[in-house]
């Protein structure tokens, strides 16, 4: 899914490996989640844990009302950088983090009613401190609408959110929330069916709280998602229970908007023809592996759709270290650049410096201007100063 033409972009001008993010696309993005912003009622937070280009900061933050972290450090990130509301939720807090997030976020949601009654009179001693800081509790609806069970946090066993087994309610006394997230890469109808799971279970208790968040996974910015029926539910649901609903959607902002570009390092052949590329699937595309999906690439095909078919890797040891197969309409050669499709969300968040693998560069770009930034370029020290 791409909303811009990357193939303006001119590759010569990059360093390699590099994502390459779009403004242009970006803030497309935004305007359709302020959009829903207004006519629903909800307010509408980044979820950093997808997509942290911080050099984006003031733009996500001119349309929306704030960011949700998973812990210390990305609440940082956005107190310092975004500012508006930080939401933050992990699935354990040590003491230490937990005492620093208290300074910082304006929600904190805790998933586990034990860890909310260890800690609540640290947490009620910060309110003292910072009156608007508010409570809230992770349910789990026991309705699970992902197909892949790494993405699921409703699958049988889940260590995220509180079955209503185990919600004691002798402990929501300062809780003024709940929260839930069951959804990943989803439309309206799967969030309606939640919604269903969640009234019939936690119905009881909604009209103590004072707000619900309705988590994440919600794709909201692809061209066929029902915004206009997401607005509607979320006025209802927000009228019937008299609370304040946030939407915490991370891919919807960055989803249609950056590439990864690569260079050809190395051609081979064991069985079918072998390209290396300086990039790598498990340093710098995992969810190829862990989810696993085919990403795309500008002008390849399926195996053997095109008439020269090429297993493309990596540069690491990894003997799995794979991209996929694919099939170009002229033979390949070292020094070509390839464009993979859609990787500005879950990818610059989750790279990682295996075998000493250089991080990807960062640039930014205005597909309208053709204006092109190297925001940021990776070596050694920063693959030193991650070890000791």
């Amino acid at each position: 899914m791409q909303f811009t033409d990357f193939e303006k972009l001119d590759l010569a001008q990059l360093p390699t490996p590099c994502f390459v993010v779009d403004q242009v696309a970006v803030e497309r993005n935004l305007q359709i989640l302020q959009q829903v912003a207004q006519d629903s009622g909800a307010k509408v937070l980044a979820a950093l844990k997808a997509f942290s280009m911080w050099r984006l900061a003031p733009l996500i933050s001119s349309y929306l009302s704030g960011t949700c972290a998973s812990g210390l450090h990305e609440a940082r990130l956005g107190r310092e950088c975004y500012g508006g509301e930080v939401h933050v939720f992990s699935a354990a807090y040590s003491e230490s983090d937990l005492r620093d997030i208290l300074e910082i976020a304006d929600h904190v949601v805790f998933n586990s009613c034990a860890q909310w009654q260890r800690f609540r009179p640290l947490a009620l001693a910060a309110r003292e401190r910072r009156p608007g800081l508010k409570f809230g509790l992770r349910i789990n609806p026991e309705h699970s609408e992902g197909t892949v069970p790494i993405y699921d946090p409703c699958a049988p066993g889940s260590r995220l959110g509180i079955p209503l087994s185990h919600l004691d309610e002798h402990t929501l006394e300062d809780i003024s929330g709940l929260h839930f997230h069951t959804l990943c890469e989803q439309d309206f109808p799967p969030l309606q069916r939640t919604l269903q799971a969640v009234e019939e279970k936690f119905g009881h208790l909604l009209h103590r709280m004072q707000w619900v968040n309705f988590g994440g996974g919600h794709h909201i910015t692809r061209p066929d998602y029902q915004t206009d029926a997401l607005a509607a539910c979320v006025r209802d649901f927000a009228s019937r229970y008299d609370v304040q609903v946030y939407l915490e959607p991370g891919e919807a902002v960055a989803i249609g908007t950056g590439v990864l570009v690569t260079e050809v390092l190395d051609l081979g052949w064991n069985a079918l023809d072998q390209a290396i590329l300086d990039t790598s699937a498990t340093c710098h595309m995992p969810d190829l592996l862990e989810m696993p999906y085919r990403a795309d690439i500008l002008g390849a095909g399926e195996p053997g759709e095109l008439a020269h078919t090429y297993r493309l890797g990596g540069l690491t040891c990894l003997a799995g270290d794979v991209m996929g197969d694919y099939s170009f309409a002229q033979p390949l050669q070292v020094g070509q650049r390839l464009v993979f499709s859609d990787m500005a969300h879950y990818t610059m968040v989750k790279t990682s410096t295996f075998n000493g693998t250089q991080l990807p560069a960062i640039a930014l770009w205005n597909s309208n201007t053709g204006e092109l930034e190297i925001v940021r370029e990776f070596g050694y020290e920063d693959f030193k100063e991650r070890l000791s």
